[in-house]
C-alpha cells in the first residue's frame, strides 16, 4: 500500500485554546488528534459518562462533561467562564431525523455559539456535509439554518462539507466475504462520490484555524483520486477477495415503495414516520452523487470537487479484509 506524501503547508501554525464539541465520534477523535499534533490546547465537551476512549487516555486534551443541548450546561461545565480562540465542531446529530437533526444541528450548534462568543471565540470551524446543497432532508435543511447563522454571526467561519466517509461506504465487505453479491441501486452507476478518511478529514478541518485561505468560505472537500462508483467499489472488493463480481441491482423504486407505506403508517404509529425518514435518508444517497454540483447545469462535477489526503477507500478496504482495521459504520450508511 502506497500512500502520497503530504506537501509542506504554506501556512505557520499559531497555537491556540480550541474548545471541541463532537469529540468522541471516529471524526472527531481524527480532529482532536490533529489538533494536538499541531501544538493547539484541546478542551472537549462530552456527554457526562462517556467512557474515556484511547484517543484521550494520553491526558493531552482536556475532556468536560455536559450537555451541548443546555445553554447553562455549555457555560458551566464546559467553557466555565475562560477564554477559547476557536470552536470546532464535528457535531452532528444521530438518527437525521427531524427531532434529532432540528435538536442538534441546529439548535445545539446556535447555543454553542452564543456561548462560545462569550468566551472570546473569533473562529468557528463547523463540519457540515456537502449533501447540503440539494436540500431534500429534515437534517440537511437543520444543518443549512445553522450555516446561515453562523456566516452572519460576524466571526471567522470555515464550513467543512465533506463528501462521503469510508464507513459509510464499508458495510459490504463482510456480506461479500460469506460469498454473497454486492447490491447496487439500478445499474451501479447513479452515484459517485470521492470518499474521504477520518484522518485527512480531521487534518483538513485542523489546518482550517491556521489557513487563512479557508476562513470566511463553504469549503467542499474530498479524498484523494477519482470519483468512485458503487459499481467501481464492488469490483474492486471482489479483486481483492479473489472472487468473481456478482451483483445484484435493487430498483429505486423498490426504495419509493417502503417511504410511501411507512408515511401513510406513520400518521397512526408515530415511530413509523421516524423511520420512513430514515429511508428518505437511504433513498437520497442511493440517487444522488456527493460531489460539488454545479448551480447552472444542475449536474454533479467530480473536477469541481477538491481533493486533499492520502488513505483512498480502496486502500481502506484493503486494509479490512487483512484485519488491520475494523468498519465502525455511519447511522447514514445505506446497507
Amino acid at each position: 500500500m502506497t500512500f502520497t506524501p503530504q506537501a509542506t503547508p504554506a501556512f505557520a501554525y499559531r497555537p491556540q485554546r480550541v474548545f471541541v464539541l463532537g469529540a468522541t465520534g471516529t471524526i472527531g477523535r481524527a480532529t482532536v488528534g490533529a489538533l494536538l499534533a499541531r501544538g493547539h490546547e484541546v478542551v472537549c465537551l462530552v456527554r457526562p459518562g462517556t467512557q474515556v476512549i484511547a484517543a484521550f487516555q494520553s491526558g493531552a486534551c482536556e475532556l468536560r462533561e455536559g450537555d451541548v443541548t443546555r445553554a447553562a450546561s455549555l457555560a458551566g461545565d464546559g467553557f466555565r467562564g475562560e477564554h477559547f480562540d476557536s470552536l470546532v465542531s464535528c457535531l452532528a446529530s444521530r438518527t437525521g431525523a427531524p427531532k434529532d437533526a432540528w435538536a442538534i444541528d441546529h439548535l445545539a450548534h446556535r447555543t454553542a455559539l452564543a456561548a462560545a462568543k462569550n468566551a472570546g471565540v473569533k473562529h468557528v470551524v463547523l463540519l457540515s456535509a456537502i449533501c447540503v446543497q440539494k436540500p431534500m432532508l429534515a437534517f440537511q435543511q437543520a444543518k443549512l439554518a445553522f450555516e446561515k447563522e453562523l456566516i452572519e454571526s460576524g466571526l471567522i467561519y470555515s464550513i467543512v462539507r465533506p463528501t462521503a466517509f469510508f464507513k459509510s461506504l464499508s458495510g459490504q465487505v463482510e456480506r461479500v466475504r460469506k460469498g454473497k453479491p454486492f447490491l447496487v441501486f439500478g445499474n451501479g452507476e447513479l452515484t459517485a462520490c470521492k470518499p474521504i478518511s477520518d484522518a485527512d478529514l480531521g487534518s483538513y478541518i485542523a489546518d482550517c484555524l491556521s489557513d487563512a485561505s479557508r476562513h470566511h468560505r463553504i469549503l467542499p472537500i474530498g479524498g484523494p483520486g477519482d470519483a468512485i462508483t458503487p459499481l467501481q467499489q464492488g469490483e474492486h472488493l471482489f479483486a481483492l477477495l479473489g472472487q468473481t463480481p456478482r451483483f445484484k441491482q435493487v430498483p429505486l423504486k423498490l426504495l419509493d415503495v417502503i417511504i410511501k407505506l411507512l408515511s401513510v403508517a406513520g400518521r397512526v404509529v408515530p415511530p413509523l414516520a421516524a423511520k420512513a425518514e430514515l429511508a428518505r435518508i437511504g433513498r437520497y444517497y442511493a440517487s444522488e452523487s456527493m460531489l460539488v454540483l454545479n448551480p447552472e447545469t444542475g449536474r454533479y462535477d467530480a473536477a469541481a470537487t477538491p481533493s486533499t489526503g492520502s488513505h483512498t477507500l480502496f486502500c481502506y478496504y484493503e486494509e479490512l479484509v487483512r484485519g488491520t482495521a475494523r468498519a465502525e459504520r455511519g447511522e447514514h450508511a445505506v446497507f
